[in-house]
Parts: structure tokens; sequence; C-alpha cells
């Protein structure tokens, strides 16, 4: 249910996070995003357990708050420690009455003097127990929707901060996802990331690199059970011969094959555009929802495939499969991904 601290400050020792980080706070200044591709394929390769370690969230979703929105002085404050993996990142938007729809969100940060006073709550936290460096989404002005929200960095522990349980998932259970509370959070104004109202603007700008993000982990993960899966059938046997060698069996793995490589090469094609600050909502929207909806049907066959043995928590596909489940609902549903791409075609 939670990856000890201790591993993140060696992936950060050994130069996995924040690769965008300037040399001078600790990072490699490398503006890439090929690398994050190569990190989420190791981690999926490995089996989505290691995938629970929420690097991604700390690399892909979270970081260019900090690289991009935080002012000089924030970055020096916070950049070294998001690269050594001493600070862990987490973005806290969901509300127990608000998924989707960010605009709606009750959680207000009002301002007293040099502070914001916080109050409010967030579920469905990723990194949610461990994280020390938390982007929260308040109302800093309640009777406002869009205009009305902005970005506040809150550092743990703070006094009337409190985590509550550790969620019980279906699937990702090496990840620590969590409840929080805000009960009269003084929070310095000096924290608050660009400008009041912006935040509305700034989640929805970064929304495409953290779609992206989870289109390549869907990708990568899809040919790791692939992978594992043509192993299997390689080496398991009935009626005398390997199940990989009958009919069914070679079609069902040659169109995933096919499937999962189409949606490689859209992939680094979306890669070659971020990378080139070209990267749409709708392109991003299109990869998202099909990609992890490509990652649920693979996963579906090739628990298929592994017969009675895919049912069995020991093997690796099994728990694919349920930890695989969440990606068409997390960072906007697949159904608002469609309705992304359909007004972008004028309907």
């Amino acid at each position: 249910g939670i990856v000890d601290r201790e591993v993140f400050r060696r992936a950060g020792a050994n130069g996995f996070l924040a690769m965008e980080v300037p040399e001078s706070h600790g990072g490699a200044g490398i503006r890439d995003f090929r690398y994050n591709n190569v990190i989420v394929q190791e981690m999926c390769e490995l089996d989505l357990y290691a995938h629970g370690l929420g690097m991604t969230l700390h690399n892909d979703v979270c970081l260019p708050y900090f690289t991009e929105v935080a002012d000089e002085a924030q970055q020096k404050r916070w950049l070294p420690g998001i690269a050594s993996g001493d600070l862990i990142t987490a973005v806290a938007m969901t509300e127990p009455g608000t998924g989707s729809d960010l605009a709606s969100i009750a959680t207000t940060a009002i301002r007293d003097g040099d502070e914001y006073v916080l109050n409010g709550s967030k579920t469905f936290i990723t990194n949610g127990i461990n994280a020390n460096l938390i982007i929260v989404a308040a109302k800093t002005d309640p009777n406002e929707r869009h205009k009305g929200m902005s970005l506040l960095a809150l550092e743990a522990p703070a006094e009337g901060f409190e985590r509550g349980r550790n969620l019980d998932k279906v699937g990702m259970h090496a990840q620590d996802t969590a409840e929080l509370f805000f009960n009269d959070v003084r929070v310095p104004v000096e924290n608050l990331l660009g400008n009041e109202g912006e935040g509305f603007l700034l989640l929805v700008r970064n929304l495409p690199q953290e779609r992206l993000s989870i289109a390549m982990a869907a990708v990568a993960h899809a040919r790791s059970m692939l992978n594992w899966t043509s192993e299997y059938a390689g080496e398991r046997t009935a009626f005398g011969q390997s199940i990989g060698s009958f009919q069914n069996s070679r079609f069902e793995l040659a169109e995933m094959h096919t499937e999962i490589t189409i949606a490689e090469v859209f992939i680094d094609r979306c890669i070659t555009a971020l990378n080139a600050g070209e990267l749409n909502t709708d392109e991003a929207s299109m990869a998202k929802w099909w990609t992890t909806d490509l990652q649920k049907r693979v996963a579906d066959t090739c628990v298929q495939l592994h017969g009675g043995y895919g049912y069995m928590s020991e093997y690796p596909i099994a728990r694919a499969f349920t930890d695989a489940r969440v990606s068409s609902i997390y960072g906007g549903t697949n159904a608002i991904m469609k309705e992304i791409i359909g007004r972008s075609m004028g309907f």
C-alpha cells in the first residue's frame, strides 16, 4: 500500500527524477520527454507494481508547475529536493463531490494578511501519504468558478493539515492514494504558484502532458503484458503443442502486437510534438482514451490466454489486469476525452 520514501531518494540519486530540473538546482537539465518515456517503459516491463512508485506523477504531472510556473525564489527552495527525492510531490484537485468538473471545487483559500487560510478536502490523491510538497487547487474567490481558482504549494507537515486513510483500491496496490483534509491551514502567500485566479488555466495548460504521460504508461503496460503472455504461450502446452501455436492464439497475439505497435507510433509522434511545444489538447485526449482502452483490452485478452493461471495473483498478468482498469478514469475520464475531441471537430 505504500512505497518506502527511501526508494524516491535512491531514484533521485540515480538521476531518474525530475530530469528537466536545471543542473544548478540538482537536476540533469534535460528537456526531452523521451527520457520520461524510457522510465515508464522500464517500470512497466518490471511489472506495473513498480509503476505504483508514483514517479510518473512526480516527473510528468507535478514537475511543470515548479519548472514553468514557480518563480525564481520558489524554484531555489523546492527544485533541489524534487530532483533528489527528498521532496515527494502530489497535486490535489479531485474532491469527494467533484471529479472532472474542476471549476466546481469547494476547497477555499482566503487571504489573511501574508497568509492564505485553506479549508476543504480532497480525495483520490496519488502520493497522498508520502507527499510533502502538495499542489492544492483552491478557490481564492469562492464567488467565481474558473476565474476564482488558484494553486498553492502546501509544505507538509502543517498545522491543520491531516491525511485520511490510504485508500483500499482494486488495483495499483503499491501506490499510496489518500484523502487530504485542510482545517484552517495557513499557507504563506509566497507559496502561491503563478497569480491569483490563474489556477484553472495553469491546470488546463498542463493537462496535455499529463494525459500523454498516462498514454505512455498505458502503451508500455500493454507491451509488457503482451511480452509476458507471448513467453507464457511459448512455454505452456496443450494437446501436445504450445498454446501459442494454435491459430486462435496466434491471431490474438498478432492483433495485440499490431495495435500496440500502432499506438507506439502515435505516442512517439505526440512526444515529438510535446518536445516542440506543439502538442494540442485534442491529440493528447485522443492518445489518452484510445491507449487506455487498448490497455484494458490487452489485459483481458492476455488473462484469457493464460487460462486459469491468469486469474492467480502470483502471476503478473492477474495484477496487471486489475491495475489497468483505473487508467480510463483518472486524468479525465475517457468520456470527457471524447467530448473534448468532438468539440475540437466543431460539434
